[in-house]
C-alpha cells in the first residue's frame, strides 16, 4: 500500500518551516499527496496540456501570478478551469503574493487547497521537495548508534549493553561527532543511499551510559561533538567473542549487508577484554577512504605476495 500524506497534516507538519497559510476553504485540506514530486505549472497557463504532470504538488511563482493577473477575465477563467480540471493535488503560492481572485474561488469549487508561502520560489521548491522525499521515502528505525569518523557514518549496530554507546562517547571524546544513539531512523535517498538521523527528536543527543546513566553530549562536548544527519557508509556489528565463530583476518572476504535493500560494507568485530574499539573504528573509515581513492590494502598486499611466490617458485625451478 502506498505511502500518502493528506493536506491538512502536511500543513501542521510543515506550516511554521514554510511560512504557509491558506487561501481555500477547510473542506479543500482533506486531499491527500501521494508521491514527493515539485513541479511548476509551465505551459497549462498557456492552454498546452499535453505533458501536464497534474499528479505533482505545484507552485507558482511571481512570473506566474503576474501573468495570470494580466490576462482577460475569460481567459483568466478558461485556463484556470483547465488546470483544476485536472484534480491538481495541491498548490502553492511563493513570496506572500495572492492568488486571483477566481483561482480561490475555482479551487474552492474543485476541492483543492490554494496555500501561500513567505519563502521565495526556488527557496520554497528545493526546500519543499527535499521534506515530502524523506517523508515519501522507504524508511526505517535501527537499533544501533551512529557516528561521524573523519567524514564516514559508521552504525554500529549489536545486542543491547554489548558497549556500542561507550565507542561512540569515546569516539565524540577524541574529537568525532554523534549523529544519534539507541534508535536510527534511516531513510533511503536515491537508489543507494541510506542516510541515519535521529530516530526521536525527543532524545535529541542524548546517551544512556550503563553505570553512569543519561548524558547530554551537546552540552558536555559542545557543537563541534554533534550533527544533525550522517549517510550510513559502513556497519560495525559488535559481537562478544565466540572461538567457534570464523572471523576475517585478511580482508579479501569482504562481508555485506541490507538496510532497505541498499549494500553496505559489514565490519564484524569480537569484543575481547583490552581490545580498542576507538582506534579500530577510526581505522575502519581511514580503510574505507583509501577504499574510495582505489585502494584496497588487502588485495594489493596478496597480489604482491602471489607475485613473491611465483618469483621465488621460478628461481627454485631454474636452480635445479
Amino acid at each position: 500500500m502506498s505511502k500518502t500524506l493528506k493536506v491538512e497534516d502536511f500543513l501542521k507538519r510543515f506550516q511554521e518551516r514554510f511560512q504557509l497559510n491558506v487561501f481555500t476553504g477547510p473542506e479543500t485540506l482533506g486531499g491527500e499527496l501521494n508521491n514527493s514530486e515539485v513541479s511548476r505549472p509551465g505551459l497549462v497557463l498557456a492552454g498546452f496540456t499535453r505533458r501536464f504532470a497534474f499528479h505533482r504538488t505545484m507552485v507558482l511563482g511571481e512570473t506566474e501570478i503576474v501573468y495570470l493577473e494580466e490576462l482577460p477575465q475569460d481567459r483568466l477563467r478558461e485556463i484556470l478551469d483547465l488546470m483544476f480540471g485536472f484534480q491538481v493535488p495541491m498548490i502553492i503560492i511563493s513570496k506572500g503574493l495572492e492568488p486571483p481572485a477566481y483561482m480561490v474561488e475555482a479551487a474552492n469549487n474543485r476541492g483543492v487547497p490554494v496555500l501561500g508561502s513567505g519563502l521565495g520560489t526556488q527557496e520554497l521548491i528545493r526546500k519543499l521537495a527535499n521534506a515530502l522525499e524523506v517523508f515519501f521515502a522507504a524508511q526505517t528505525w535501527v537499533h544501533g548508534s551512529l557516528a561521524d569518523v573523519f567524514g564516514v557514518g559508521l552504525l554500529y549496530i549489536g545486542p543491547s549493553g554489548i558497549g556500542k554507546s561507550e565507542c561512540v562517547l569515546d569516539l565524540v571524546e577524541r574529537g568525532h561527532r554523534l549523529v544519534c544513539d539507541d534508535l536510527v531512523h534511516v531513510v533511503r535517498v536515491g537508489e543507494n543511499s541510506l542516510v541515519g538521523m535521529l530516530g526521536n527528536e525527543k532524545l535529541g543527543h542524548h546517551m544512556e551510559i550503563r553505570g553512569l546513566g543519561i548524558i547530554d553530549v551537546f552540552r558536555l562536548f559542545g557543537i563541534r561533538s554533534v550533527r544533525a544527519r550522517k549517510r550510513i557508509e559502513v556497519v560495525v556489528q559488535l559481537s562478544m567473542w565466540d572461538e567457534k565463530e570464523e572471523y576475517d583476518r585478511t580482508g579479501l572476504n569482504e562481508s555485506k549487508t541490507e538496510i532497505l535493500d541498499v549494500e553496505l560494507p559489514l565490519i564484524k568485530l569480537p569484543l575481547v577484554p583490552g581490545k580498542n574499539i576507538t582506534v579500530i573504528s577510526e581505522v575502519i573509515a581511514m580503510n574505507y577512504l583509501l577504499k574510495l581513492k582505489g585502494h584496497n590494502v588487502a588485495e594489493e598486499f596478496n597480489r604482491r605476495l602471489l607475485e613473491q611466490m611465483r618469483q621465488d617458485y621460478y628461481i627454485d625451478e631454474l636452480s635445479e
